[in-house]
This record gives structure tokens, C-alpha cells and sequence, in this order.
């Protein structure tokens, strides 16, 4: 699958060449976090053809489900994927560069604008921006994810415990994996589901 020892991925659309990876990942962080979500998507499923519009929700949760940023563990496993640990290190430095050098900047000039009020009305609205891409990230996927009832009910449970922490996110997608493998299992063999 991966393209270690120099193989490319033979997936869909054209293959990768490295030289790609870092700058791609440079466009990608132009959001950060869940936000990044939609410009991943984009870019890696429509853009690129790295990967099908089925398989990149795969790629996010299983990216979700490992320590890290999504962003970057999207970006290391295509990486990975395309090109190998070389294309992983690719990926990442594509990723990481942009964010720590913005820090850097900002930590620079943070005390000298903290206390500026347009600063701080500035900083309110991207919040509520940043609010309104994850929603339609999550909006998205629910689209293409959610097929029937049942799998409205897990969202919406999973949603619920999120929220108020009751489980961690790992503990979620391991009870909503085993949860969707026993009901359409038994869907599937005729039983009532």
C-alpha cells in the first residue's frame, strides 16, 4: 500500500510525486485543527486523488484516533501512504513549518497587542469562524456517513458523551465500531434489527 523503498501509491488519480507533499500540506494549514477538515478534503480527494471521497472519512477518524492533531496525522499517513517514512517526513514538516513559524511571529509581537481592543474583537470573530468550519466539517461527513436511523442514534449518542465527557474519543469510536458490527451483522443475516 504505502510507497516505501520509493513505490508511489497506484490509487486513484495521478500519482504524487514528493516534491508535492510539502507544499500541499504548506496549503493545508492555512486552517488549523477540525477546520482543516474541508481543505484536506478537498485537496486531497478532489485536488489530488490521493484518496476516494469514502476512504478520506476512514482516513479522519483513524487519523482522530491516534495522539496528535488531526491535521498532521492525516498529513503523515498520506505522506506515508504516497511516498513513504520519507513522504511521512514531508507531510509533516509541510504541516508543522507554517504553524511554528506564525507562533513565532505572534509570540514576538503578543505583548506589544494583547491589550488592543481591535486585536481582541479580531480574535472573537475568528473564533466564531472557526466555529462554523468544524460545524460544517461535521455537517459534511454526518452527510456522507450517516445512512439510516441507527447510525443517526450512534452520532447522536457519541455527540452527547462527547460533549459532557463522559467517555474519551477513543472509547467512542471502539463502542460505535463495535455497536455498527453487531447490528448490521445481524441486519445483514436477516434478524430484527
Amino acid at each position: 500500500m504505502g510507497g516505501v523503498g520509493g513505490n508511489e501509491y497506484k490509487g486513484p488519480g495521478l500519482p504524487a510525486t514528493f516534491h508535492r507533499l510539502f507544499p500541499h500540506w504548506l496549503i493545508c494549514v492555512r486552517r488549523g485543527g477540525f477546520a482543516m477538515l474541508p481543505l484536506i478534503e478537498k485537496e486531497v480527494v478532489d485536488r489530488h486523488r490521493w484518496a476516494e471521497k469514502e476512504e478520506i472519512l476512514d482516513i479522519f477518524a483513524l487519523t482522530q484516533s491516534v495522539p496528535g492533531s488531526v491535521g498532521v496525522n492525516t498529513a503523515v499517513f498520506i505522506g506515508g501512504r504516497l511516498h513513504g517514512i520519507p513522504g511521512a517526513i514531508a507531510a509533516l514538516l509541510g504541516v508543522v513549518t507554517p504553524s511554528v513559524l506564525i507562533i513565532l511571529i505572534i509570540a514576538h509581537f503578543f505583548s506589544q497587542f494583547q491589550s488592543n481592543p481591535y486585536v481582541s474583537k479580531a480574535f472573537a470573530g475568528i473564533r466564531g469562524a472557526i466555529i462554523g468550519l468544524i460545524a460544517a466539517a461535521g455537517l459534511r461527513i454526518a452527510r456522507s456517513s450517516i445512512f439510516d436511523r441507527f447510525g443517526l442514534m450512534v452520532a447522536v449518542i457519541a455527540f452527547v458523551l462527547s460533549v459532557f465527557g463522559v467517555l474519551p474519543v477513543v472509547w467512542l469510536m471502539i463502542s460505535g465500531g463495535a455497536a455498527g458490527y453487531l447490528y448490521y451483522t445481524r441486519k445483514a443475516k436477516g434478524g430484527q434489527a
